[in-house]
């Protein structure tokens, strides 16, 4: 016999060894908000097919955990790669990237049409899998199995990422007739992803996956015109060095042409900020320019570089940090659980930052304070600031893109930026990236270098950092006149020993082990990258050190 620590029920309990995760949840009658999706066995996600075979501490999640909407969203890929294998075996799904709300997919065919017709299609087939509640199975095969398994099955991305690998098992996933892999586990069967949506979007398909603050229903989908345009521009340079997915990245790396790949990459970048400053150039009589972004993606060196080109045209670029435009902290705004709320607007000296910024476009001098967090308080040191001939204001903040944040200044003197990390390579066609993924490793690595901060601390407050993203950034993306994607293709092998050595020290008795569990197994698959090839004026320095900037 096994004794199992159930937390959810605080319940202690003995069962057979080799029962598994659904067997005791039923035993045990658990019952959360949302169905139980997994389980989370000594802080390790595992599917609810997982056999126990020692004593173990079992927290049982649904939707409504960070995991378990990772476990649905992914069930639900391999349900739409089913659906489509079935209507249309001779078509390529690819699972692309996050946008407008939900999952964007493309079938890789430019002359296949993925219309109205298809996609209502393709949905049916979806729920009929749903309605037949067919099991999602895992096996442990030899890989050599397994490679034979996904040439045979068309699957040539997975099976260059498990030869890659060179491991002597490899985990395979049915569903009814069809196989696939995902570096995580799924949901026990169709009949547990009731809720999803497809929609024609662009050139492919719009997958509608449920709210992550309510999982009762679906997220709000909408257009994203300029962020699918900015991606789309990464995807196509991509494509220019030969590069769509991780084992592209790796192969580079093992052939020797790892500086090439790092060198083409920045000199898009620089060709893409010299491309703003002309644009901000050519609009006229701009005076401000505001960048704005969510957490990690890069805005200070974004900025630092954006200043060093209008330098080039001729500007005096000034650069002034919102930071330091916070309210005293007695005015500190608290958000509902009476904790003080730094990502709201009204956390900033909304009154005092307008009037200097109007001061300034006048021609006045003016004394700038610096913002002292330990005492909460602006501090006055007789820092005076003057635009002068030809300047320009360059300002960072996660709040630039608000329409509240100014008042009294003209549109036509303002020029407005949004970056933002948008990860523009795969694990495979059904494993992609997510973008948050990467920033939070940057933010990890940086957090560690800069703040003194664990990568369990990091972890812990992410979600929160997130929310406020939600709530006073993403919303204002669209606003920009330019967006700028700050992601490298390989950085993820260059920050991967970097992050590793900061998650192994996440211990099993965090709440944080999970997630550092499931970043690490995401970095299992690049080929680590010596940062000695960076350049010091890359984006990436922001976070590892040896930048040419002063942060």
């Amino acid at each position: 016999m096994i004794e199992i620590i159930c937390t959810n029920n605080n319940q202690k309990k003995e069962y057979p060894i080799g029962t598994n995760l659904l067997q005791i949840a039923e035993d045990q009658q658990i019952q959360l908000t949302y169905p139980v999706i997994a389980a989370k066995v000594n802080n390790e996600v595992k599917s609810l097919k997982y056999e126990i075979y020692k004593n173990k501490q079992v927290t049982f999640i649904d939707i409504s955990d960070v995991s378990g909407f990772l476990i649905y969203a992914r069930s639900l890929y391999f349900l739409l790669y089913k659906a489509a294998r079935d209507l249309y075996p001779n078509e390529q799904l690819t699972i692309k990237h996050s946008i407008s709300g939900g999952k964007y997919c493309e079938f890789d065919n430019p002359d296949f049409n993925a219309d109205e017709t298809v996609t209502a299609a393709l949905e049916k087939r979806m729920r009929e899998i749903v309605e037949a509640n067919l099991p999602f199975e895992r096996k442990e095969l030899p890989t050599i199995e397994a490679l034979e398994l996904y040439e045979k099955e068309g699957l040539t991305t997975k099976r260059n990422l498990i030869e890659d690998r060179n491991y002597l098992y490899t985990s395979v996933y049915m569903l009814d007739n069809c196989v696939n892999y995902f570096y995580g586990c799924l949901v026990p069967s169709t009949g547990y992803l009731k809720l999803f949506s497809l929609k024609k979007y662009e050139n492919g398909l719009l997958l509608g996956l449920p709210s992550r603050h309510h999982p009762d229903r679906l997220s709000n989908t909408y257009k994203s015109p300029k962020l699918f345009s900015i991606i789309n521009e990464h995807k196509n340079w991509n494509k220019i060095i030969g590069i769509s997915y991780v084992t592209d990245v790796n192969k580079l790396i093992k052939s020797g042409h790892s500086k090439e790949m790092i060198l083409v990459s920045e000199a898009l970048q620089e060709k893409k900020i010299t491309q703003i400053a002309d644009k901000i150039a050519a609009k006229g009589d701009v005076k401000i320019v505001l960048l704005s972004g969510p957490s990690s993606s890069g805005k200070t060196t974004t900025s630092k570089r954006v200043s060093v080109q209008l330098g080039v045209l001729g500007y005096n670029p000034i650069p002034i940090s919102m930071d330091n435009y916070f309210v005293e902290r007695d005015q500190t705004p608290k958000d509902k659980n009476g904790n003080y709320d730094f990502e709201q607007l009204n956390a900033l000296d909304l009154n005092l930052f307008n009037e200097q910024l109007s001061d300034l476009i006048a021609g006045k001098t003016i004394e700038t304070p610096v913002f002292d967090f330990q005492q909460g308080k602006k501090i006055w040191k007789g820092h005076q600031m003057q635009m002068g001939k030809n300047g320009i204001l360059v300002i960072e903040g996660i709040h630039a893109l608000n329409p509240n944040l100014l008042s009294g200044i003209p549109e036509e003197q303002t020029f407005k930026i949004f970056a933002s990390a948008l990860t523009s390579v795969a694990i495979d066609r059904h494993n992609p990236i997510h973008t948050n993924d990467n920033r939070l490793i940057r933010r990890i690595i940086r957090d560690a270098n800069y703040r003194g901060y664990s990568a369990e601390v990091s972890l812990m407050r992410w979600n929160s950092v997130r929310n406020g993203e939600e709530k006073w950034i993403f919303p204002f993306q669209e606003n920009a006149d330019e967006m700028f994607n700050s992601a490298i293709c390989c950085e993820l092998n260059i920050f991967k020993p970097y992050a590793q050595q900061l998650l192994y020290q996440v211990t099993e008795a965090s709440p944080a082990y999970s997630e550092a569990r499931r970043l690490m197994k995401m970095l299992e698959y690049f080929t680590e990258l010596p940062e000695k090839e960076v350049p010091q004026s890359s984006i990436l320095r922001e976070f590892f050190g040896g930048s040419v900037f002063n942060y």
